[in-house]
This record gives structure tokens, C-alpha cells and sequence, in this order.
């Protein structure tokens, strides 16, 4: 069972510049505008897979500035905030924890996007995440936007935040989000000179694709607002887990029917203070869904399978999920990954 970051890392190179230089999906509504069939009836994904989902867990608290954004109304500058660190703090002293047992008890490893400072700060906790089996990705040296930055500290502030990661986990990043997915315009160019492959700031498709970056293929693996908690939960008095739990089941249920036709890509994403809560923990969003498995199997991108080992049960059918590979993303199937815009 290969992961994402292996795979990318031994195999990425040569077989995303095959898949660049192929056949590629259409964009909405250019051509005929019909989706992309698997012409050797093999599907989109490894072993016949319907559909993928890709989960993320944030690593944000500690990274963050005085006076970072929070559910409280803004304080004058001239006074100390006594209360918003907390709410930050409850990522790592309980968010974590609880999130690392759930994947633990349901065989779950998901790609953790961890900000420098963060891990700097919880150096115990980071390391433990990518000791269970999860991923170390990048997420800036603080949680704060670095599209102002000029390219020179720009550039040093990933890689000091890529040493510390390194350093603490033992795993040298080679995935990237920026805070708040915005990019300067020289981000994908210097993520590219340090080694990344693959970024996930950007939200056209339900499906992975590849952006050229100075005549170069660079991987794209989406990530999501609609299936967000930070957006959704954080963002929304009104919103409860049960209801985003029913988002989520809609939203799979649209995919996976999609799935017969075209490459699709389901993604999920849990920041340490709000996915953690038991709310959203009880409310199962990422495990109720997936243990929904589907008839030819459900992936989880770059991690092991959401569902564990084994068979399941989905409109009266048992299925065999397994780990997804990136290699259903990128090597050359029938319905290749769709090409970005030159950056």
C-alpha cells in the first residue's frame, strides 16, 4: 500500500509530465461539454474506485499572531486578549488528541498541514501526528497571509518553516497551503525550487489536476470551503454536526453517482480548534459518511482508507475499500487530470 507522498516522491516526475502531455479533461463547457469516460473500463482511481476522498487536518494553533482572527469581536490593539489564545490552545491540548484517536480507531491517515510556528510550539504533538502514519505537509511559518511578503522573505520563511517540520517530524514537507489559499504571484515558482510537488489552493474542480509552473508540471490536489469546518461550523452560529453531516452525505452522494463517468475527488478538512470538538467528533462528519462505502470501493487521497480494512455495507452492497495511491490522480488513465494555467 503506496501513499500519496510516496508515490509522488518516486513516481510523480516522470508520470505526471506523461499525463501533462496527454489528453486532458475539457474544461466546463468547452467541446461537447460530456465528461470524460474510462475508455478501458478500468475507471478513474486504483482498483476500480468510484470516488476519493481527501482529508485534511490543519495544525494551526500556536503559528498565529496577537490579535488573530477568532469567533470574538475585535479588540482595540491597546489591550491584551485574554480569552482568544484560548480558544486556539483548544487545538492541541484537546482537538488533536481527540481527532489522532478517531483516524487511530478507524484505521483513518489523513495529511496534516502543519504551520512552523505551530510545531515549533507543540513539537510533541506534531511529531506524534506523523508517528501514527499521517502527513506532514506545509501551511506557512506563521498562520498569517504571506501573499504580501516579498519573494526573499517569502522564500525563507517556507524554508525555515519546512526545517522545522523536518526537524520535529523527521519528514521534510512536499505539499503546501497557504493561508487562506492565497498565493503571491511567485509562491508556486519558489515552492518549485525547494521541492514541493503539489499544492492545494485552489477549488475549480472535483478532481485533481497539474498547473504548469515555469514549463514544468505541478500537482494540485483541491481543497474545499463547502466541506470546511473553519467555514462552516466556526463561520456559522446556525450550523450544527448534524446538519453538516447531511451537507457531507449530499455532497457524496452527488460525487460517487458522478463517478461513473468522470474523475472526481471528494475533499474534507478539520482544524485542530474546531474539528476537535466533540459536536463535530460526535457528530462523525468524515466517519459517518465514509462508512457509507461504495460498491467498487471508496479511496481516501494520500491516506489510508477512511472505512479501515474490510468490507462494508452501501444501498444493500458490500465493498472493499482500500488506500488510494496519487497514481489513479495522475498516471495516464483514459480521462486525464485536468491542466491548470501556466503560472
Amino acid at each position: 500500500m503506496t501513499s500519496r507522498r510516496d508515490f509522488m516522491k518516486g513516481t510523480l516526475v516522470g508520470g505526471i509530465a506523461v499525463a501533462a502531455g496527454a489528453v486532458l479533461a475539457k474544461e466546463p463547457g468547452s467541446g461537447t461539454g460530456a465528461p470524460p469516460d474510462s475508455a478501458d473500463g478500468k475507471g478513474f482511481w486504483p482498483d476500480g474506485a468510484q470516488l476519493v476522498i481527501s482529508v485534511s487536518l490543519q495544525f494551526e494553533s500556536g503559528g498565529q499572531p496577537e490579535h488573530a482572527e477568532s469567533p470574538f469581536p475585535p479588540l482595540d490593539s491597546r489591550y491584551p486578549d485574554t480569552i482568544a489564545p484560548s480558544w486556539y490552545r483548544y487545538g492541541p491540548l484537546e482537538g488533536v488528541p481527540r481527532l489522532l484517536a478517531l483516524f487511530d480507531r478507524h484505521g483513518i491517515k489523513v495529511t496534516s498541514h502543519m504551520v512552523g510556528k505551530a510545531v515549533q510550539a507543540y513539537p510533541e504533538l506534531a511529531a506524534e501526528v506523523v508517528r501514527r502514519g499521517h502527513e506532514a505537509a506545509a501551511h506557512g511559518l506563521h498562520w498569517a497571509p504571506q501573499y504580501s511578503l516579498t519573494p526573499a522573505e517569502e522564500r525563507r520563511q517556507y524554508e525555515q518553516a519546512s526545517a522545522i517540520i523536518e526537524r520535529v517530524t523527521g519528514q521534510r514537507p512536499v505539499g503546501f497551503n497557504a493561508f487562506w489559499m492565497r498565493h503571491s504571484r511567485e509562491t508556486l515558482n519558489i515552492l518549485q525550487d525547494l521541492g514541493f510537488l503539489y499544492h492545494i489552493d485552489d477549488l475549480a474542480r472535483d478532481e485533481p489536476s497539474i498547473t504548469p509552473v515555469r514549463g514544468k508540471p505541478f500537482a494540485v490536489v483541491p481543497y474545499t470551503l463547502r466541506n470546511n469546518d473553519i467555514g462552516r461550523i466556526a463561520g456559522s452560529t446556525a450550523m450544527t454536526g448534524a446538519a453538516l453531516l447531511q451537507e457531507l452525505k449530499d455532497e457524496f452522494d452527488v460525487l460517487y453517482a458522478e463517478g461513473r463517468q468522470r474523475r472526481r475527488l471528494m475533499s474534507l478538512s478539520a482544524h485542530d480548534r474546531i474539528g476537535g470538538t466533540p459536536t463535530v467528533v460526535r457528530a462523525g462528519s468524515v466517519l459517518r459518511l465514509c462508512s457509507r462505502p461504495c460498491r467498487r470501493g471508496v479511496h481516501a487521497q494520500g491516506r489510508d482508507c477512511p472505512l479501515g480494512p474490510g468490507p462494508g455495507r452501501y444501498a444493500g452492497q458490500s465493498a472493499t475499500c482500500v488506500r488510494l495511491t496519487t497514481r489513479g490522480a495522475l498516471r495516464p488513465f483514459a480521462g486525464k487530470p485536468a491542466m491548470g494555467q501556466s503560472r
